[in-house]
């Protein structure tokens, strides 16, 4: 093929090796669907959210209607973060794992237990009895305040990965980049002389007839 090239031939080549190009890319996106579906374990998430207050209910009630200041949200917020040390580091939180990937975090006065594993109830297992155990640590460690539950975790039905279509999309772009490449580099290392085009690019000459090979 002729060094010089140009965005033409190599919109030449590929219509030439389109089929190859489509098929290549069919088989690399089947095969990653494929892979995606039976040979990665699904993973499953759900959470459950705890509330933490730096005041409990019986001094609550004596305020003035009830009301909740911007103080005690501040102070329930400080105290919501020096929990979460305390329950990250709790043998009896930490022992009810039970080979899950667990997460607790706090924003405001709000602490979210959030667990991930591959099998849906167990999850939810464990992001509930967290919960239950949470109380037991709150009450070892602080004198003062409360804790309750605001939203209990539930089995989740679907899991959040593999991305089955992701995936499969993934493979479709994998494929035709790697047969578009596949097929201009197989014409540039095609050192045969083709017909027309290239003996006149090659010679500066044009060409007027050519002979067939009446040997085949």
């Amino acid at each position: 093929m002729p060094n010089n090239i140009t965005i033409q031939k190599i919109l030449a080549i590929l219509l030439q090796r389109i089929k190859f190009i489509v098929l290549l890319s069919l088989v690399c996106m089947l095969s990653f669907f494929l892979y995606s579906k039976f040979f990665i374990t699904p993973m499953y998430s759900t959470s459950a959210m705890l509330y933490v207050q730096n005041y409990n209910s019986k001094s609550q009630s004596n305020r003035e209607g009830g009301k909740i200041y911007s103080s005690d949200i501040t102070g329930s917020s400080s105290l919501a973060e020096a929990y979460i040390v305390f329950l990250n580091n709790s043998d009896s939180i930490t022992s009810l794992y039970n080979g899950c990937n667990v997460s607790i975090t706090n924003n405001s006065f709000f602490i979210t237990v959030s667990v991930s594993g591959a099998d849906p109830q167990t999850c939810a297992n464990v992001a509930n009895q967290i919960c239950e155990a949470a109380g037991d640590v709150f009450a070892e460690r602080f004198a003062y305040g409360q804790i309750g539950v605001v939203r209990a975790a539930k089995v989740p039905g679907a899991p959040y990965e593999p991305n089955n279509l992701k995936n499969a999309l993934i493979g479709l772009i994998i494929g035709l980049v790697a047969s578009v490449l596949i097929s201009i580099l197989l014409e540039l290392i095609d050192l045969t002389v083709k017909p027309d085009d290239d003996l006149q690019e090659m010679y500066d000459i044009p060409i007027f007839a050519e002979i067939p090979d009446f040997g085949n």
